[in-house]
């Protein structure tokens, strides 16, 4: 929501003004970069995951990669008029697969979590979490999608609130940094769900509209689509991610 709301807004200027015409080839492209984004996360994540001591020489590394791809989305969001379609497309994929990165050292963690002894990373048991997190992350994600579509509810009124939550949900976790309580980071991790579950469908709400004022089928439908395939990825990875917490049973 954060990210999309002023860079769509760069992007089309006056465009809300225009006749409303198909919205179907903008969605088509939003939910084909983000099923991309997703994949390409996933594959990268699993195989750094599946390699212990990938893992350890990336360690030293997650400061830097959560950095870069902060300025990333920056750079995306508040550069992307001035930047060619091909660019914002290739900014796009270097975040999805420097997620990958931070993801597999992630998932190691929950999978080392659960196993007795370094051969038992990989199997089921260890694995079970992650899908039951992946599962319900899809679930959620795609009923809220059906809702962000269908209701009548003017979303936009909720803004202020998801800005609101949002700032508060980033407070809290730099809090519980310092104190390690296990009932605050269970409490975040519900509301972190809670609040990604509804941004889903407020920013498919979001983007639905904005589709109906695009006319041009050129640059500016690619970027605008890598727009919203990028808040809708966001969406998907933080509600897998709170989701993860939960059913991993780690508070740290």
């Amino acid at each position: 929501m954060n990210y999309f709301d002023n860079g769509h807004a760069a992007v089309l200027g006056r465009s809300a003004a225009l006749p409303q015409i198909d919205a179907r080839p903008l969605l088509r492209l939003v939910y084909t970069w983000m099923s991309l984004g997703l994949l390409l996360t996933a594959v990268v994540a699993w195989f750094v995951a599946s390699q212990p001591q990938l893992v350890i020489d990336l360690y030293p590394l997650w400061m830097p990669l959560a950095i870069g791809q902060f300025i990333l989305i920056l750079a995306l969001n508040w550069g992307i008029n001035r930047m060619s379609a091909g660019v914002a497309t290739a900014m796009f994929f270097v975040y999805a697969g420097t997620m990958g990165l931070t993801m597999g050292m992630i998932l190691f963690g929950v999978m080392a979590q659960n196993a007795n002894s370094i051969e038992e990373i990989g199997t089921l048991q260890t694995i079970l979490p992650i899908a039951k997190a992946f599962l319900t992350t899809s679930g959620l994600f795609g009923a809220m999608t059906i809702i962000g579509f269908t209701t009548k509810i003017d979303l936009s009124r909720f803004s202020t609130f998801f800005m609101m939550a949002l700032l508060g949900l980033v407070i809290a976790m730099v809090v519980n940094i310092f104190l390690q309580s296990d009932a605050f980071s269970f409490a975040i991790s519900v509301f972190g769900v809670l609040l990604f579950t509804g941004l889903t469908a407020y920013d498919t709400q979001k983007i639905k509209e904005m589709a109906y004022t695009v006319t041009d089928e050129g640059a500016m439908m690619t970027k605008l689509s890598i727009l919203g395939a990028l808040t809708l990825y966001l969406d998907f990875i933080n509600l897998f991610l709170f989701l993860l917490r939960l059913f991993s049973g780690n508070r740290d």
